[in-house]
């Protein structure tokens, strides 16, 4: 019997797979179809795949095709695959000519000529196309716009800022200080205006039928958050909490394991995320035009606390250091919470530096992620026995912010829910900078400005 092995990811099953499936088929007597995992396609650059994998491990079996199906998870796996299965004919596609010669040395390596003028990519562009707008001026918005050109689907035409920018990535795109006419061209937004302007902006977006995809805070008060979150539900929009360390496949792995017991009973999760980069204590610098400590980076130290320990924390206490009262801008900050079995802290400062690691404290163990843990692709899992400790790599790209524009894209697209920051976790994090800025349970150190 000759076994005939072949892979792919057969996302939105079309007609040229099942041509190239056939093809396979007929080059032996027992056809192996790989499926790819999620994971893999990640590494390999393909992070737009439409479907689950068991969504396309379905569609594969119902074609009937295929004598036996299993999962490609691995780099190398192919070779530890040729071996097991016993396999005579390893087959792809066209496209990858002089990919796999490699693999001579195990099977015969056949290339299949693929359909043309067909392929996942184009099915997915002519299924949907999503016309993006942003609104404000940070910097990291040139990443965005770069990050969206690797979703299919998704593009970026138009920002609406005060004063024109000069960056080659908006070469195409159109300019206007005019929200009302951004908001008349697209059919979603990306909100980076100063968080003091983002209740409006999310309100004036979702009255429109726009979707939002809004920088963490989405408001300042819990409430109007609420309201946000609601107003979107009753007229079917998506309105999505834009915090890319939560599309960082390294943390949500972290996460997975810190829940699910790998290191005992989670006692303790402290967060520090610090940056001088923003240079709010340079003299002459405009603070108004700055974020403050607490709204660019809380957000994303309050994550593993709430997306591990919870919400339902028994008390907090903010400690915090002004360098300016009069704007609200803090130094540094510290948050410190108590829950029933377990404690939690952050740090976030823009003009102070520490390390910036993430150390979730367990029972049996403890999970370290070193600086900057936010955009890491890297965690050890460290125990009491070294022997036993293990590490973990998963490929990050974009920081994150491409998985979360595909995240976004895919719940406009097919109506679920796929964010990974719940609505909850959203709220509370609002909750707690509303405290900060009505000084509800904080401690002021230092001199400062009043």
């Amino acid at each position: 019997m000759v076994k005939v092995i072949t892979y792919g990811t057969y996302d939105l099953l079309h007609y040229g797979h099942i041509k190239l499936l056939e093809r396979a088929k007929a080059l032996g007597d027992y056809l192996i179809v790989g499926v790819t995992a999620d994971d893999y396609d990640k590494t390999r650059g393909k992070i737009n795949v439409q479907q689950s994998l068991m969504e396309r491990i379905e569609a594969v079996r119902a074609t009937g095709l295929a004598d036996k199906i299993i999962v490609e998870e691995y780099e190398g796996q192919k070779i530890d695959d040729i071996r097991r299965y016993d396999v005579d004919i390893f087959t792809v596609g066209s496209d990858w000519i002089g990919k796999f010669d490699y693999l001579n040395e195990y099977c015969k390596v056949v290339y299949l000529p693929r359909t043309e003028g067909i392929s996942s990519s184009e099915v997915r562009s002519e299924q949907y196309k999503l016309r993006m707008g942003i609104v404000g001026r940070a910097a990291f918005r040139t990443k965005f716009v770069t990050e969206s050109k690797y979703v299919n689907g998704v593009e970026v035409i138009g920002v609406c800022v005060p004063q024109k920018s000069v960056e080659s990535e908006y070469g195409k795109m159109f300019f206007t200080e005019n929200y009302e006419e951004l908001l008349e061209k697209v059919d979603a937004v990306y909100i980076i205006s100063k968080p003091e302007r983002h209740y409006e902006d999310v309100k004036k977006a979702l009255l429109k039928g726009k979707h939002v995809l809004c920088e963490s805070p989405i408001a300042l008060k819990e409430s109007e958050c609420e309201e946000l979150y609601a107003f979107a539900k009753e007229r079917g929009l998506v309105l999505m909490d834009a915090i890319k360390t939560a599309y960082s496949t390294a943390y949500e792995r972290l996460v997975l394991l810190a829940k699910s017991g790998k290191i005992g009973k989670v006692v303790s999760v402290d967060a520090v995320c610090t940056s001088l980069r923003d240079g709010i204590s340079i003299a002459g610098t405009d603070l108004t035009q700055k974020w403050n400590s607490m709204c660019g980076w809380a957000p994303i130290a309050l994550l593993p606390v709430f997306q591990i320990l919870g919400t339902d924390y028994n008390k907090k206490i903010i400690t915090t250091k002004f360098l300016d009262k009069s704007v609200n801008m803090d130094a540094f900050t510290k948050i410190d919470f108590t829950y029933d079995d377990a404690v939690a802290s952050i740090k976030v400062a823009k003009a102070a530096k520490s390390e910036g690691e993430l150390i979730v404290t367990g029972t049996t163990g403890y999970i370290y992620v070193p600086a900057p843990w936010w955009k890491t692709d890297y965690f050890e899992v460290r125990y009491e026995n070294p022997e036993n400790n293990r590490r973990f790599f998963y490929q990050l790209d974009g920081e994150g912010i491409r998985y979360e524009i595909v995240s976004f894209s895919k719940q406009i697209e097919n109506g679920r829910n796929m964010s990974v920051v719940s609505n909850k976790v959203s709220m509370n994090i609002v909750k707690i900078i509303e405290d900060f800025n009505s000084r509800t349970d904080v401690i002021e150190i230092g001199e400062r400005n009043v």
